[in-house]
Formats: structure tokens, C-alpha cells, sequence
């Protein structure tokens, strides 16, 4: 029996899938001149997938910095929705930027993700859209009586990209849980807790 339409689209848009959180990876770690058969390889597909959805190197890194505007996007509209509060809502946001290494991907695709939103006007929204939730966040926290009054929207999006290294027989996720501790607890208006 020969497979669907339907299974075939979503064969497809798995493998982009895994093609983009491939290249995000190896971006990160290795920076964007990394050859397009190792992003293959990490994706779990043939070389010639990868070309077929992703014709050369631009339309890789295009893509992979739409993909990285978007995941951002969905977790600050995710905290922000969920959280009880504002000030939890933008700690869960720093901490998943800070676990997903935000800082290393927009240091490897930062040139991209401009390319990109020069070329599509909808990364400029979504940018935005980041950048309104964040600013929504700081001035609730803020009135809220949370969130230092000298602290500003760039300097929470400044927090975002924080990256965290690991000390000696210590895990990342121990790390990053001590760097969110300081970074929380400096963020906090005298006589506050970090919760």
C-alpha cells in the first residue's frame, strides 16, 4: 500500500524539522561555516534531503533563524499566558532562554536572523511581538512590585542571551540553576526573595 498525501506531507515536514533543529545545534556549537553533509548526518537524513528542502547555505540559515525567531516567540507567549504572575512569567522565559543556550545561537546566526528579517517582513512581526511581551512583562513586574524599577526591557533582553559554563564535576543543569539564582536575585527589589 503506498503511503498518503497526507503521510507524505508529514514526512516532509518532519525532516524539515529535524533538518532545522539539526542546523540550530550545529550552528551553536560549531558556528554557520560547518559542512551541510554533518547537518545532515546530526538530522538523521541523506544529503540530498537536506538540499531538496534547502536548496544551498542562505536559504538554510534563513530558514534556521525564522525557526529560532519563532521557537522565542512561542516560549515567551507560553510564559506569559501561563505564569500567574508576570515575574514568573519572565523567569520561566530567561530560564528557557538561557537552557536552550540562546546566547550561542544568536551569536552564530545573528547575521542570519537580520538577512532574514530584511527579506521577510513577518520575522520583523514576530520580533516584535518578542519584543512587546518582554516589555509587557518588565512593566507588570515592575508594578507589580517584582521587578527593580531600574531595570528596562533591553536589559531583560540583554539577560536572554546569558550564557552559562559549567564548573568542574558540575552538571548544566546544576549551572544553570545557580546562574538563574544570582541573575534572579539581583533582579528583585530590596527585600524580595527570588521567588
Amino acid at each position: 500500500m503506498s503511503p498518503t498525501t497526507e503521510q507524505l506531507r508529514a514526512d516532509a515536514r518532519s525532516n524539515r524539522d529535524q533538518i532545522l533543529n539539526a542546523a540550530l545545534a550545529v550552528f551553536r556549537e560549531r558556528g554557520t561555516d560547518v559542512p551541510m553533509k554533518e547537518i545532515a548526518e546530526r538530522a538523521g537524513v541523506g544529503v540530498g534531503t537536506l538540499y531538496r528542502r534547502f536548496p544551498d547555505r542562505d536559504a538554510l540559515l534563513i530558514a534556521t533563524a525564522r525557526a529560532h525567531l519563532q521557537r522565542l516567540a512561542d516560549l515567551a507567549a507560553t510564559a506569559w499566558r501561563e505564569e500567574r504572575t508576570a515575574w514568573l512569567g519572565m523567569r520561566r522565559f530567561l530560564r528557557e532562554c538561557v537552557e536552550m543556550q540562546l546566547g550561542a545561537q544568536s551569536s552564530a546566526i545573528g547575521p542570519s536572523v537580520h538577512q532574514a528579517m530584511h527579506a521577510d517582513p513577518r520575522l520583523l512581526d514576530m520580533r516584535a511581538g518578542v519584543v512587546d511581551l518582554v516589555r509587557r512583562m518588565t512593566a507588570r513586574a515592575q508594578a507589580d512590585g517584582d521587578l527593580r524599577t531600574d531595570i528596562g526591557p533591553d536589559d531583560v533582553a540583554l539577560l536572554m542571551t546569558v550564557q552559562v559554563y559549567t564548573r568542574e564535576n558540575e552538571s548544566y543543569t546544576d549551572a544553570v540553576d545557580r546562574v538563574m539564582t544570582i541573575m534572579m536575585d539581583g533582579l528583585r527589589p530590596p527585600g524580595h526573595s527570588t521567588e
